[in-house]
């Protein structure tokens, strides 16, 4: 966000905009499976100055995988560990193509 751009964090995907019950009502859940997700240490949420949890859009993304999982039976704990293994997985991907990228680039 900038003297330019006041609405920039509206498209920040990192951004903790959102209230624990606005960001429950979004992602069909309760607020006590987030807080679920924060006790499992799977989701962070920000704390605003007087300790009230913010989740970013990218926080629900992942709130709603788990919460898929756990609407097929899946354990929520398991759920969590399932989430937090593929994003692992992602990030090594995503960093294994940059390295790729890198090395196609570096003279012979």
């Amino acid at each position: 966000m900038t003297a330019n751009d006041p609405y920039g964090r509206l498209d920040d995907d990192d951004y903790p905009a959102y209230t624990i019950g606005r960001a429950a009502d979004m992602i069909g859940t309760s607020p006590g499976f987030l807080r679920a997700l924060d006790a499992a240490r799977l989701i962070t949420p920000l704390r605003s100055e007087g300790g009230h949890r913010r989740y970013s859009r990218y926080q629900l993304r992942i709130a709603v995988r788990v919460r898929e999982l756990v609407d097929q039976g899946t354990a929520i704990e398991d759920a969590c560990r399932i989430v937090a293994l593929q994003e692992q997985l992602e990030q090594a991907q995503a960093l294994n193509e940059q390295l790729r990228t890198r090395d196609h680039h570096i003279p012979a």
